[in-house]
């Protein structure tokens, strides 16, 4: 395949056919599989009111360190890529470093991945088979069915908070304290297309491409927020049609920490981009 358009575009559909969510990070990654702020977040406060504002609490505090984790079905079981990094929600734009599964033998196949998250726009270095090493690939964000809810094996952080946004049928499950901070853990559904109509005028369209392009648009979530409102972590259970009408399962868990990090990226000179052609099993 090549690394523009509609070819992006037919390889993410295939992906979400395949249950293989990463298709765009590493190729495929089958054969490693079988080793593997404040009133609202208040206490007596609206629980969906409370969910739906966390973006704009993370807008708020300005930038975080994160830690994300994605575990998706392929060929049969479950897979893990785990991911850590820092993300300016204000210029919402960030850096992740990915590590993809072990394969069989408990070995390293794949070299981490590093990913630079802009609006509109994904970065990828040493993302797999036929890029040459130090080169990055671009992705057009804007041009993916799933907004790049999933595709990049992260889902981006404020895209993620931003889903809640459509959250409905929201209760409060409990008080607990998280990595040393006392939050309020939230459980409900957020509607992708909800979502998508309450989005910040300017923002980029992935929540509307994610409506249009997921089998499933009703997305269950957990939400863990602090006094101030601020996210600690959101897991959310995406489903994507599988082959036979069978659904194929995502769980995307992001944390939040260190707010008001620095956050700076070095962006790849065009000369660094490959635009050739991509080795893809799909």
């Amino acid at each position: 395949m090549t690394a523009a358009g509609p070819r992006l575009r037919r390889t993410a559909a295939a992906v979400a056919a395949a249950g293989c969510a990463v298709a765009l990070v590493a190729g495929c990654v089958e054969h490693g599989a079988a080793a593997a702020g404040g009133p609202a977040g208040a206490k007596g406060g609206d629980p969906a009111a409370a969910v739906r504002d966390a973006a704009d609490a993370l807008v708020r505090a300005g930038s975080a360190l994160v830690d994300t984790s994605m575990r998706m079905a392929s060929g049969g079981t479950w897979v893990t890529v785990t991911g850590t990094g820092r993300f300016d929600f204000a210029r919402r734009q960030g850096e992740l470093t990915l590590a993809l599964p072990r394969d069989a033998a408990g070995a390293e196949e794949h070299r981490p991945i590093t990913e630079l998250l802009t609006p509109g726009a994904l970065y990828m270095k040493d993302r797999g088979e036929g890029v040459p090493a130090g080169k990055w690939v671009r992705v057009d964000t804007t041009t993916l069915p799933d907004g790049n809810l999933v595709t990049g094996g992260a889902t981006e952080p404020l895209a993620a908070a931003e889903l809640l946004r459509g959250a409905r049928d929201v209760v409060l499950v409990g008080e607990q304290t998280l990595r040393g901070a006392a939050v309020r853990h939230f459980r409900g559904v957020a509607d992708i297309g909800r979502a998508a109509r309450a989005a910040e005028p300017g923002a980029p369209g992935a929540l509307t491409s994610a409506a249009e392009g997921f089998a499933v648009t009703r997305v269950p979530f957990d939400a863990w927020l602090d006094g101030d409102g601020r996210l600690r972590r959101l897991t959310e259970h995406f489903t994507f049609g599988g082959p036979g009408g069978r659904g194929v399962g995502v769980v995307s868990t992001t944390d939040f920490d260190g707010f008001g990090t620095l956050v700076v990226l070095a962006m790849p000179h065009g000369t660094d981009i490959w635009t050739g052609k991509i080795v893809s099993s799909l």
